[in-house]
């Protein structure tokens, strides 16, 4: 049996936070279905199609063509347990960086378990090195023009800072 994960999240834009708990699932599961939340009242800084292919671009970058190969990025719009069911995954993977996520990815865990009690959240302890690294705090820095490149993969650190602080034409 093919042990499957899914790793949900926005991944706007995906960071070296996003690759550590990418490569922690990797360790654990055979094939790991990043699904990147799609909400229609937000606008986020890259759309789907970049986002899966800053992806594909920093795992290639960043693991070998195997464990590459064992990713596959899809979207979603719906409950995430939903789309766990409808890829098969026996884990759902959550990142922690400190108790505050602890305490929200419990209660997430808590309904997810009784809506599909089959699939198992697993938390994966952010690496201290990565653990202060939020989408959000990065984007912060590029619209400001700060130097996103210790918080990011390197195929992110162009496309952001473009995106960031575009040329006045």
């Amino acid at each position: 049996m093919t042990r499957i994960a899914l790793y949900p999240g926005s991944f706007d834009p995906v960071t070296n936070g996003h690759m550590d708990i990418l490569r922690q699932a990797l360790a654990l599961a055979d094939k790991v279905v990043v699904a990147i939340g799609i909400h229609p009242g937000k606008s986020p800084l890259f759309s789907f199609e970049e986002r899966v292919n800053l992806i594909h671009a920093s795992a290639e970058a960043e693991f070998s063509g195997a464990e590459a190969a064992r990713i596959e990025v899809i979207s979603f719009s719906d409950l995430v347990i939903n789309t766990a069911r409808s890829q098969n995954a026996s884990y759902l993977v959550r990142g922690l960086r400190d108790g505050t996520d602890l305490d929200y990815e419990m209660q997430m865990a808590g309904m997810n378990g009784t809506l599909e009690p089959d699939i198992r959240t697993v938390f994966l302890p952010a690496s201290p090195n990565v653990r202060h690294i939020t989408a959000t705090l990065v984007r912060q820095i590029a619209k400001m023009g700060g130097e996103i490149s210790a918080f990011v993969p390197k195929p992110v650190a162009d496309p952001l800072r473009d995106r960031a602080n575009p040329v006045p034409n």
